[in-house]
């Protein structure tokens, strides 16, 4: 098995873990609420009569249920795509639960070669996923694709961990971080800032993260900066 198929199973078994264990929008995980960054930008939208938005890597709906729910009174569509189908399949479920499925479009695929046409979207959101795209030259193309995929006025909210370390808690042994893409944070946030040269950038912030999870049954310090990178398209 190579890295990438290695980083992938071990992500499948992750989420595939989490999405039949823990209820959307219940306590006990992190799927108990949206990403505020994320909803606090339907704001910009209060007026719009349509919105068309992508949320890369959705999972089971975590931040699309949400901005579904609130274009209730809109024409639009919110297009989610994640890689799982145990996601997709919960997602469908959600959205039936919320009373939104007719707003929801589930796409089973990878993102990375999830098409987007020009001028197709008003936001596209991607949460912890582009760091799971096959290299960084993916990740510079995917991020090019966002940029032509918005529309005049639209946003891209992107969430991306960077200088991501995996550390054994027993004996402080440096592994080989599950990530497809890991960068340094410098360079991650000149790669955002000469992609979206020209746009308004409305936050652009890193925070340090720390979580221990489990490799091979045996307890990891993970750390991470964790850039939120929003911008909006005014040219």
């Amino acid at each position: 098995m190579n890295k990438i198929d290695q980083i992938r199973a071990e992500e499948k078994k992750y989420h595939d873990f989490c999405y039949e264990n823990y209820k959307l929008f219940e306590t006990g995980s992190w799927l108990h609420k949206p990403v505020k960054t994320v909803i606090d930008l339907l704001i910009q939208f209060g007026n719009s009569d349509c919105l068309d938005v992508l949320d890369l890597g959705s999972g089971i709906g975590r931040n699309s249920i949400p901005i579904a729910k609130s274009m209730q009174n809109k024409s639009g569509r919110v297009v989610c795509v994640d890689l799982l189908e145990s996601a997709i399949l919960k997602l469908l479920d959600y959205s039936k639960e919320f009373g939104v499925q007719h707003l929801i479009e589930a796409k089973l695929s990878d993102i990375e070669n999830f098409p987007i046409h020009s001028n197709e979207y008003d936001m596209i959101i991607a949460v912890s996923s582009l760091e799971h795209v096959s290299s960084e030259e993916a990740l510079e193309r995917k991020m090019n694709e966002m940029i032509l995929g918005t529309k005049r006025g639209g946003v891209n909210c992107i969430i991306i961990g960077s200088s991501i370390r995996e550390v054994t808690m027993e004996t402080n042994k440096e592994l080989v971080p599950m990530f497809e893409v890991n960068i340094p944070t410098d360079r991650m946030l000149n790669l955002l800032d000469r992609h979206y040269d020209g746009w308004e950038i409305q936050k652009r912030i890193v925070k340090q993260l720390e979580y221990e999870i489990v490799r091979d049954g045996q307890p990891v310090k993970l750390t991470s900066d964790c850039i939120t990178f929003v911008s909006k398209k005014i040219l």
